[in-house]
């Protein structure tokens, strides 16, 4: 990863931390232990899943912008498939509460988003080369 891309990934990991922790104690006020368990699923779920997609789009990014874009739906989608899968799968779970999980994976994921989005826009990285020369335009 490059030193924007981590800068990135803190600026989605740290609201996306505070906002976890936030639903752990929610959690365990309303659901007790078994709560707790499973919003701390939903934030390691959410953690993982986004900095897996992060760090591919990263990659892809190093190859061409065509395939960072690739790469960016690509993500975008599997994690979206899984995370319904998952919350499907696990809605009727005993080993933690299923509630709880759930509306962790949802809060972290919105934090994670806008943190993402957030930490995109204060890089100001340009889209335009400022020195870029165009091939039949008769420069020196």
């Amino acid at each position: 990863m490059q030193a924007n891309d981590v800068r990135v990934l803190k600026g989605a990991a740290i609201p996306t931390l505070a906002v976890g922790l936030v639903a752990v104690v929610v959690a365990v006020i309303f659901a007790g232990l078994q709560g707790a368990f499973g919003a701390l699923i939903g934030i390691a779920l959410v953690g993982v899943f986004f900095t897996v997609g992060l760090a591919a789009v990263s990659w892809a990014g190093r190859i061409s912008p065509a395939m960072m874009m690739m790469a960016a739906v690509a993500t975008y989608a599997v994690k979206v498939l899984l995370i319904i899968a998952l919350l499907k799968a696990f809605e009727s779970a005993t080993a933690f509460h299923p509630r709880a999980f759930a509306l962790t994976v949802v809060a972290c994921t919105v934090a994670w988003t806008v943190g993402e989005m957030r930490g995109f826009m204060k890089l100001k990285l340009l889209y335009v080369e400022p020195e870029a020369r165009i091939s039949g335009q008769g420069h020196p």
